[in-house]
């Protein structure tokens, strides 16, 4: 099934039981975009400037936006295999890759699998890895913070983007409690995770750029430094006035800092 609004096309797909919502914008270079926790929802703008210059292809997650989320899928290495069936099914031999937050974490399972299909890769405050001491977490336990401490982990000015939960709409609402109960399902155990990913980040063979908002209060600077220093030639960039969701708060610095690395 497919529907076109505006510029950007959205379609489903059923891959291995699982119905799968994607959006398509833009022509050019296909760009294959992982939204993080929050959903797609949050993104569309940032989206929408990076399709100015290539074909943005973005899923939804199982068990976000209205992607289904099938009994057999409880990881993110699960998540990873459904987006390359993805890339299959449409003839995407070989793209250039952005992930935000656990959307990195998908972006860097899928690139060690086949690095070979990815031209480039992109990161944005990505998770997935365990660099710190064993005995304390490198990312704060997210679900169990009291929202407003979470919020200014997450957000360069918060209040501004504070949700008023009195006036959402029930759709609304109910997305949000069902992407933060799939997040919770895919990082819980071990959090945020995989003891294996650093082990196979040698065969990350493409340019790698990671990024981060210069306030983001979930992905450290210290974290995010540890993480690249794994992947051999990767790139670190910082993107101001932003915290953990900069295609949110300034998407459009982060849109020329990516912009800037896929050209070159």
């Amino acid at each position: 099934m497919s529907e076109n609004s505006g510029e950007v096309k959205r379609a489903t797909i059923n891959i291995a039981g699982a119905e799968i919502e994607y959006f398509e914008r833009g022509k050019g270079e296909p760009v294959l975009y992982l939204h993080g926790g929050g959903g797609l929802g949050i993104d569309g703008g940032f989206l929408d400037l990076l399709a100015q210059h290539c074909r943005v292809i973005s899923p939804a997650h199982p068990g976000f936006g209205k992607s289904t989320l099938p009994d057999w899928i409880d990881s993110v290495d699960d998540i990873a295999h459904i987006h390359l069936e993805l890339m299959d099914r449409l003839g995407l031999a070989k793209v250039d890759m952005i992930g935000c937050s656990v959307g990195g974490w998908i972006a860097n399972e899928m690139a060690t699998k086949v690095p070979e299909r990815v031209r480039r890769l992109a990161l944005v405050g990505p998770v997935g890895v365990k660099t710190g001491a064993p005995d304390t977490l490198d990312i704060p336990d997210m679900f169990t913070l009291p929202p407003q401490e979470l919020q200014r982990l997450m957000f360069h000015n918060p209040e501004k983007f504070r949700p008023d939960f009195a006036t959402l709409p029930d759709e609304a609402l109910l997305a949000m409690a069902r992407n933060r109960e799939t997040l919770a399902l895919l990082v819980w155990e071990p959090y945020m995770h995989n003891p294996k990913l650093p082990h196979r980040l040698q065969r990350l063979n493409m340019p790698v750029l990671f990024t981060r908002g210069a306030g983001d209060g979930l992905v450290s600077a210290a974290y995010l430094e540890r993480y690249a220093k794994l992947v051999k030639g990767a790139r670190v960039a910082t993107i101001p006035d932003a915290g953990h969701v900069p295609q949110l708060e300034n998407p459009a610095a982060l849109a020329t800092t990516i912009l800037d690395f896929l050209r070159s």
